[in-house]
């Protein structure tokens, strides 16, 4: 049987990177709580107070929260500040909670915040036999959190479609300007947001790290086969196109195509921080210099897509998507639940296990990939122009795009062939 919480006082606190809809979770939690007779306790900057033994907060009133839902950003701000790193640290927060009378937590984050939250909970049952009950509400525009796969993370219904709305105007300056656009995409561990992006705004082609199935990338590869795009493009007549790249592709990336790199930041012990590195800028240079080796001046602009899309108003899907998951996850909690994620499957509320959600090696949330054998990607692919492996047999295909570069038809098939199986890849 379930028990009540300890206390009535609930506290609220957001963690990782901002999503629209956050105000949303906070707007309908709040409210449930007060109409139940709780004291709503907001915790500014996800756990970096508490990790330090204080609590700076603001109690929460129906007044404080009412018309929030429908702005970007969040209230109660958020920080990156992981407590799981030191004992100590998840001391602090457990003592910090526990002393301001708060016996139930809702965390509003990606998979770092659901970890956070699932260890300070923990933490406080295992030292102290005090449970504190914790509730995540998943939230990342990445939508890479380990859900089923037809439940969206919020904030990405927003980011899609402000994404793909920015996208279709830089499909427009293209087609204006004849000129190429390559837009890196957030998503450093998931391809989602990009695939999503590019099949709405209908770009030329979309790249995600899971087209290479967790081999290593190398950056001549990803140039290849934008490069081809381009003069496939040409061959009918058409100077102009966007490409999309997943910033998850640099994860990938072979060490060895960026430690010929200049110029980049290196943390002690000589790696490079693969956060310092413009990869849109390392591409865009990747593929002028390969065009202009093929004889192509094409022009080239870059853009890194992602920060923009973060803090906006949401749109109707999330907002209604957010109010929904904050009520249900003070309810789970007033209603004796804890060490939970809040899902809402087929309108039903449905609460997964911590435990269900980690990684039995790493102890980690895993993350949701996008499934390129889904429908969903394949449909994508179709969209896509670039050499496909159907394009192997087209002679006349090949000798159209070599005619627009200065290699000869076969020089070009050993170029560029092995992206079609028909020649041998060249690393």
């Amino acid at each position: 049987m379930l028990s009540e919480p300890r206390t009535k006082k609930i506290g609220i606190l957001v963690g990782g990177g901002p999503a629209p809809g956050i105000n949303g979770v906070i707007h309908s939690a709040t409210i449930e709580a007060v109409n139940n007779g709780y004291e709503v306790v907001g915790i500014y900057d996800g756990f970096k107070h508490l990790m330090e033994g204080e609590l700076v907060s603001k109690k929460l009133t129906i007044n404080d929260i009412s018309r929030i839902h429908l702005r970007g950003g969040a209230i109660l701000r958020t920080s990156r500040a992981n407590p799981t790193k030191d004992e100590e640290l998840l001391d602090h927060c457990v003592h910090t909670l526990i002393d301001a009378g708060i016996g139930c937590l809702v965390v509003i984050g990606g998979d770092d915040t659901a970890y956070s939250g699932y260890r300070v909970a923990k933490h406080a049952r295992d030292t102290l036999g005090i449970e504190i009950k914790t509730v995540h509400v998943p939230k990342t525009i990445d939508n890479d959190l380990p859900l089923p796969e037809e439940i969206r993370t919020f904030g990405y219904e927003t980011a899609r479609e402000v994404g793909s709305r920015i996208v279709m105007n830089l499909m427009e300056d293209a087609l204006t300007g004849q000129r190429w656009f390559l837009v890196v995409t957030m998503g450093r561990k998931a391809g989602h947001l990009a695939l999503g992006i590019g099949k709405s705004a209908g770009a030329t082609i979309t790249l995600i790290a899971e087209e290479w199935r967790g081999r290593e990338i190398r950056l001549q590869e990803v140039s290849d086969i934008i490069v081809t795009a381009i003069i496939k493009r040409l061959a009918d007549g058409k100077h102009y196109g966007v490409a999309i790249v997943a910033e998850g592709v640099i994860e990938q990336i072979s060490h060895e195509d960026l430690s010929v790199l200049e110029n980049v930041e290196r943390d002690a012990h000589g790696h490079i921080r693969l956060s310092e590195i413009n990869f849109s800028d390392i591409l865009k240079k990747a593929v002028r210099r390969d065009l202009l080796n093929l004889g192509i001046d094409m022009r080239l602009v870059n853009k890194d897509l992602g920060y923009e899309l973060r803090c906006v108003d949401p749109i109707a899907f999330d907002i209604d998507y957010t109010r929904s998951l904050g009520e249900a996850a003070v309810d789970f909690l007033i209603h004796g639940g804890s060490n939970a994620t809040i899902t809402i499957q087929q309108n039903q509320v449905v609460p997964i296990p911590f435990d269900e959600m980690m990684d039995p090696e790493t102890g980690r949330t895993t993350v949701r990939q996008v499934n390129i054998d889904s429908f969903t990607y394949r449909s994508a692919y179709k969209f896509m122009i670039r050499l496909k492996p159907q394009d192997a047999e087209d002679e006349m295909l090949f000798a159209r795009m070599a005619a627009q570069t200065n290699l000869s038809l076969e020089a070009f098939k050993e170029r560029f062939g092995y992206l079609v199986g028909i020649a041998p890849r060249p690393f």
